[in-house]
This record gives structure tokens, C-alpha cells and sequence, in this order.
């Protein structure tokens, strides 16, 4: 895996740079069945049948994230790809929705903090075989005044990731709700780590922000830790207190248990991960190291292996994050035969 791809100054800059990095990558990924969308979807779909949903969640980025809005433009530039494409490339995990996907669920997060400094810890779990597309952006200082590391797949400028006021942001799919126009959770984390230094600030600014689809977040710094579970913007904290949590892809919020939509097979597996984490993190010393947390994403069934079925989830990647020391500990495609690479936030 190439080294993280460094970007600076405007947004429009930032963008163009790593739309520049990309840009091979981004023409290829969009030339694949649009981006695998027809490879997972039952029904195909098209770029001219998809504008009316690519505007309208356009219109919705630009007015609540201009800069964000700016930096696809120079991503779109850069990668000598429309800025059409280059929204689209941020809402395939919208377009795919959950009513046509039969999901299995996807990711197992941990966060906790105390002696030893915070960390947070998870799988990445997608369908499409994305872990030939995955990156590591390192970003700013630009529009704002943190820098920003996150995990990128197929152009993606938000997922996963940390800041260098030391706060960390983990991700977990939950279904329910309307899905439609508003911001894709993916950029509300990306702005969340160019915008805020603490998890309190983060979820304040959340709290603002209108969602296009149900997620839940694991927000990590040295003072507190955070589980929120979102649908149709509202915000539910899980109750658990601050120092840690668990989560896999089953609400746990009481107001929103009954809403949850997961299948019933999706759903065994997310408590049977949910157990299994939760008992492994005991098992965790205060400050175990990356390799420590990796042994224990790296296990059945937290990993997810693959079947062969690109419709279906497995596990692209794993990441171990220490927001007080700026660390992002990534392994590439199945933990448990990856090496670990190591991006810092300077």
C-alpha cells in the first residue's frame, strides 16, 4: 500500500491534489459497473438516471459543508473526472440504501480511555471488494486549523479517522429510518475532525447536522468517549458512561431498539460480535498495544472472512487508533494476514 496522500492549503487545492493521486484509481473505479453500484444492486443504474438524487444531496453538501463542497470540486479536477462523479463516489452507501441490499451488517468498534490514553479500535466491513480502492488521506492544515488523517475508500474524503487536537472517530451501519437528501455520514465525519477538538465540541456540532442516512459513531479523546446512534438526524447517546464502548451493528438505544431494521440473520451475528468484543476488550491491559487490539479484531467472528460473494460484507480492513499520539495503525484486507502500517498525523 502506497504511503498516505498529503494534502494542503484551500479546499479546491486539497481536493485537486488528492483527486490528482487518485485519479487513475477514481477513472477505473468509476468505469467498474459505476463503481460497483451494478454489480451489487439488483437493478442497474445509470449516472443520467441517478442525477435527480446526485443533486439533490449536492444541494444539501454545499449549503451545510461549503468547503467540504469545494474540496470535491478540486477532487473532481484533479481526478479529471465531473463533479457529478465526484459526489456520486460519496453516496454509493446512500444509493445502495438497505431495502434493496439485504445487509449483513458491517464493522465491530471499540473505544476506551484511562490509563494507558485513549484508543479506538475497529474492523471495516463493506460489500464490493473495496479494499483495492482504500487510501489514507492526510489533510491540512487548510480550511481549518487541525490536520486530519482518515481512511478512504474509492474517493471517498471522509470516513474513519482522527484529528490533531487528538480526537478520534469510529463508524458502524444501523438501519432505519428514511433514507434520503442530506449530508453523507461519511463527510459528516470528515467535518466533524476539521472542525472540532473534543468529543463534547463533536457532538454539539452533529447534533446541527442533517443526515441522508441512519449511522451510528464512536467519538474517542483523552476526556470522554461517546457511542451515538443517529436516524433522520436524531441523536440518541447510548448510555453506558464515558471511559468506553462497544458496538456492532444493532441499535442499542432503547428509543430506538424498536425502529432497528436489520435482519434477523444480520442481527445474530451483530450480538454475537457485540459479546465476543465486549468480552475480548476485558481480556485488553490498559495501554495494550496495536498489535494487542488487532490480535482481537483479527478473530472469528469479529473477522469477517470473504465467501467470494462481492454483494456480501467481509472485512477490508482493520484500524487501531491513538488520538493522543496521532496514531492510525491500519491493516489492509483480512487483519488476520495483513502486516500493520503505521500513519501519523504529522
Amino acid at each position: 500500500m502506497a504511503d498516505a496522500i498529503v494534502a494542503t492549503g484551500t479546499p479546491v487545492g486539497i481536493g485537486r491534489q488528492v483527486g490528482a493521486a487518485l485519479g487513475v484509481s477514481l477513472r477505473t473505479f468509476l468505469g467498474d459497473h459505476l463503481c460497483r453500484l451494478n454489480r451489487l444492486l439488483p437493478e442497474p443504474v445509470t449516472l443520467d438516471g441517478l442525477a435527480p438524487t446526485i443533486a439533490a444531496h449536492t444541494e444539501r453538501i454545499e449549503a451545510t459543508t461549503p468547503a467540504l463542497a469545494q474540496e470535491l470540486r478540486g477532487l473532481a479536477e484533479g481526478a479529471a473526472i465531473s463533479y457529478q462523479q465526484a459526489v456520486l463516489l460519496q453516496l454509493r452507501r446512500e444509493i445502495l440504501g438497505y431495502r434493496r441490499i439485504p445487509t449483513g451488517g458491517d464493522c465491530t468498534t471499540w473505544a476506551r480511555r484511562g490509563t494507558g490514553g485513549p484508543v479506538l479500535a475497529q474492523t471495516v466491513d463493506l460489500n464490493g471488494d473495496l479494499d483495492d480502492h482504500l487510501a489514507v488521506l492526510a489533510v491540512g492544515p487548510g480550511h481549518g486549523r487541525r490536520r486530519v488523517l482518515v481512511l478512504s475508500f474509492g474517493g471517498l474524503l471522509g470516513y474513519l479517522g482522527l484529528n490533531s487536537s487528538g480526537l478520534a472517530i469510529g463508524l458502524n451501519l444501523v438501519l432505519a429510518g428514511r433514507w434520503g437528501p442530506g449530508l453523507p455520514p461519511y463527510l459528516a465525519i470528515r467535518h466533524l475532525l476539521d472542525s472540532c477538538d473534543t468529543v463534547g465540541e463533536a457532538l454539539d456540532v452533529l447534533a446541527g447536522l442533517d443526515l441522508a442516512s441512519s449511522r451510528s459513531m464512536t467519538l474517542c479523546d483523552a476526556e470522554q468517549v461517546a457511542c451515538v446512534e443517529i436516524v433522520e438526524s436524531q441523536l440518541r447517546v447510548v448510555e453506558g458512561g464515558d471511559e468506553r464502548s462497544v458496538h456492532t451493528n444493532h441499535f442499542l438505544h432503547p428509543d430506538f431498539v424498536p425502529r432497528d431494521e436489520i435482519n434477523v440473520f444480520a442481527r445474530n451475528s451483530s450480538l454475537l460480535r457485540l459479546r465476543t468484543a465486549t468480552a475480548g476488550l476485558d481480556t485488553l491491559a490498559p495501554g495494550a498495544s496495536a498489535e494487542e487490539h488487532f490480535a482481537l479484531l483479527s478473530s472469528p467472528p469479529i473477522c469477517v472472512p470473504d465467501d467470494g460473494d462481492i454483494r456480501r460484507e467481509r472485512t477490508v480492513a482493520a484500524v487501531v487508533m491513538f488520538p493522543d499520539r496521532g496514531e492510525l495503525h491500519l491493516r489492509r484486507g483480512d487483519p488476520s494476514r495483513g502486516g500493520t502500517r503505521v500513519f501519523t498525523v504529522d
